[in-house]
């Protein structure tokens, strides 16, 4: 299975449950491994035939800038939707961290692994 990847995409976004978050936007970092829905532009170097991955940052930051989530579990939810519906991604796993949410911690965060339910 081919896959592509983004790491430390960084977006601000509203999140969290305290009160001055859901006013205050807070850098969240993505790291994303997405299944390739075929292997196709490996052989014919045609970029139709492949994953537009500048869409899918888009498609990201688009979505963090419409919806506030209050859990990072949520959100990276919300973007795995995204990928294995939007895209047609097979699998897909998504890290989720907020940096310096605690002090002494660089990073805290969620990673998860979805799939799409074929019929």
């Amino acid at each position: 299975m081919d896959i592509i990847f983004l790491q430390e995409l960084k977006v601000k976004t509203l999140i969290g449950i305290y009160p001055w978050e859901l006013n205050v936007a807070q850098t969240i970092q993505l790291d994303l491994e997405i299944a390739l829905p075929s292997n196709l532009a490996c052989y014919t170097d045609h970029f139709e035939d492949a994953l537009d991955y500048a869409l899918i940052v888009q498609r990201i930051h688009e979505t963090l800038a419409q919806q506030h989530f209050s859990l990072l579990e949520a959100l990276a939810q919300h973007i795995a939707e995204i990928i294995l519906t939007e895209f047609k991604s097979p699998r897909v796993k998504i890290s989720v961290a907020k940096l310096s949410a605690i002090r002494g911690v660089k990073k805290v965060g969620v990673c998860i692994e979805r799939q799409r339910n074929e019929p």
